[in-house]
């Protein structure tokens, strides 16, 4: 887009990191507000209709045109549109049961996942002082989680199962984006989540699953109902910012290290904080916070930590992780 051209690489994917944290938190917010009516697979039906002509219509103009349709990597495109499909689904089913800080607070988990996975499945070395922050990290968790505890709910794992997920996609966005372009991947992902809805709508769009008496469970399996016109321009809002949020988001983790962009997806813990006051009446207790801070500071440090050893000097990995 023209309003990057004259900046550097990482200014391009901190700015468009931060628009996409933006988008991405009002989204939130408003999925939330219509899991009270809808089933979530007719909401993200809807909101990935609208994001696709948004993406067709906006920004494929904008940017590469009919190109975006081209790709020679397909199988990955379709295997990350599966990743942000499960990562949005669990986490939305997250928020149908819980407060929305808490849920987007313990998916901040996902940097902690990803540098787990770098071990079990890339063979990376990890240290000891990343180590302790993924323990640090984990114990925030379980602090918010409060398993043994009258306040424990099993839809606060709904948001660890997004993180896992939402590691795995942004591995597969640094690989496809070194030959495809942002516009490309937000296409392919719109399509992948028309696909899965379209098929659990016509598994269970009827209804017959909806008398749950867990919130999750509800918002899962309720009967697809028409939108009340009071609510249409809400999702109209969901549809544009999971097309801006999606192409945004892509953009920066395309051009930029992940090192960069990813400590400003945690404006999403203090939006999150914001939106679920306005618009909820949510306010975190003292326990929350805790845990909250406890999540934030692991994460950062871990992404911190990253940069500082790749730029180190490539000699006695060993003692300086």
């Amino acid at each position: 887009m023209n309003i990057f051209a004259n900046l550097r690489p990482g200014q391009v994917g901190a700015l468009s990191a931060m628009i996409a944290v933006f988008f991405f938190s009002v989204n939130d917010a408003a999925i939330k507000f219509l899991s009270g009516g809808y089933a979530l697979h007719e909401v993200v039906l809807i909101r990935s209709v609208i994001g696709l002509v948004i993406v067709l219509a906006l920004i494929a103009p904008l940017t590469d045109g009919h190109a975006i349709f081209r790709t020679r990597q397909l199988p990955l495109h379709l295997l990350r549109g599966l990743c942000v499909v499960i990562a949005n689904m669990t986490f939305f089913l997250g928020l149908a049961a819980m407060p929305l800080a808490d849920a987007v607070a313990i998916f901040f988990v996902s940097p902690l996942v990803i540098t787990i996975f770098s071990v079990l499945f890339l063979g990376e070395y990890v240290g000891p002082r990343r180590w302790a922050a993924v323990i640090v990290g984990l114990i925030g968790v379980v602090i918010m989680m409060r398993p043994g505890t009258d306040a424990f709910q099993y839809a606060s794992l709904l948001p660890v199962g997004a993180a896992i997920a939402y590691a795995g996609l942004h591995m597969l966005t640094r690989k496809i984006g070194r030959t495809d372009s942002a516009a490309t991947m937000s296409f392919y992902i719109q399509i992948v989540f028309i696909v899965v809805c379209l098929i659990i709508g016509l598994a269970v769009g009827d209804g017959r699953f909806g008398d749950q008496d867990d919130p999750s469970l509800r918002f899962l399996l309720r009967a697809w109902e028409w939108p009340l016109m009071a609510d249409f321009p809400v999702m109209l809002l969901v549809g544009f910012g999971v097309a801006v949020g999606g192409y945004f988001i892509s953009q920066a983790y395309r051009v930029a290290e992940a090192a960069i962009v990813a400590p400003f997806e945690y404006l999403a813990l203090p939006l999150s904080v914001v939106w679920g006051v306005i618009v909820f009446d949510e306010w975190p207790d003292a326990v929350s916070y805790i845990g909250m801070a406890l999540i934030f500071g692991a994460g950062l440090f871990i992404i911190w930590r990253e940069a500082a050893v790749a730029k180190a000097p490539l000699q006695n990995p060993r003692v300086r992780r």
